[in-house]
């Protein structure tokens, strides 16, 4: 087996299509089927499912991909290794992000780390909590933001405090008053809810402050979330970095008793690091860690 057939299996997987993966790699979709077809010669089973849909892993290949992409992460780590040797920095990273994280800082990471390391090329890939677990313990990306109550196991340095708000439609008249709202007044209200499955720190504060919200309308995206809202039809919790993206008129409240999320830097082994996937962890801890304390 050679890194080349590792290289098109996992360009396949990811493109689901051997046409597409082909015109990414230079070769002819026969070379790739070809590589394919050794590499399940030599493995004695098969990888991939071919339908007329597209190409997906079967239940091996599933198995076998994180230990594929280890063994290109570690030939992207030997060939990092050697530039640094002669001097140079290069290399490929990819970082893995959720929605407010890819709004509010990849855009300025992409920029001011390219200044100083033009040769390290960044790959980002956007998804849920869970896409960007799977991918760091799947080896798809090398480091991942999330927040510190969705890493489960893996290591995570905690960035930063971003606070959950209260949101509540423009023209909403409180029951309370003041700058804050308590959980108390938040019962008092109807709620838009986010499904069981999506956001684990809205779920934990809702369940922490025994806030049993009965809500008719539940949805998994954050924009329609404060759309909803918007047009009257309850209150909802979001972090203070989601609403710093949001056009709707809505007004936002600190709660009281302080509630807030952790963001960080998640990492399967932050020990053992390419040298240009070690340089943007470095640089992201140091320019993006809040100078107060953060802990997990």
């Amino acid at each position: 087996m050679t890194l080349l057939m590792y290289q098109v299996l996992k360009t396949v997987t990811e493109q689901g299509s051997f046409r597409k993966a082909a015109e990414l790699l230079g070769l002819t979709p026969s070379a790739i089927s070809h590589a394919v077809a050794s590499l399940e010669g030599e493995l004695g089973f098969p990888v991939l499912n071919r339908s007329k849909s597209g190409v997906t892993l079967t239940d091996y290949g599933e198995r076998l991909l994180p230990y594929v992409n280890a063994v290109l992460n570690s030939n992207e780590s030997l060939q990092q290794k050697v530039a640094q040797f002669n001097g140079l920095e290069q290399g490929t990273v990819k970082l893995g992000c959720f929605s407010s994280t890819c709004t509010n800082w990849i855009p300025d990471i992409l920029h001011s780390f390219h200044k100083l390391y033009p040769g390290i090329v960044i790959e980002v890939l956007q998804g849920t909590y869970d896409d960007v677990v799977y991918w760091i313990k799947n080896g798809v990306v090398d480091m991942g933001f999330l927040s510190a109550s969705s890493a489960g196991d893996l290591s995570i340095v905690p960035l930063y405090k971003d606070p959950l708000l209260c949101v509540m439609p423009q023209n909403m008249e409180r029951h309370g008053d003041g700058e804050y709202i308590g959980i108390d007044e938040m019962k008092t209200y109807p709620f838009v809810a986010q499904r069981e499955s999506t956001d684990a720190d809205i779920q934990n504060f809702l369940k922490g402050s025994a806030l049993d919200v009965h809500a008719k309308y539940h949805v998994v995206d954050d924009l329609a979330m404060v759309s909803m809202v918007a047009h009257g039809f309850g209150i909802c919790i979001m972090p203070e970095m989601v609403m710093k993206d949001i056009p709707y008129e809505v007004k936002c409240y600190p709660i009281k008793p302080e509630a807030y999320r952790i963001v960080g830097l998640a990492t399967q082994n932050s020990e053992f690091m390419a040298p240009a996937v070690s340089t943007m962890y470095q640089y992201i801890i140091e320019h993006y860690k809040q100078k107060d304390e953060v802990d997990v």
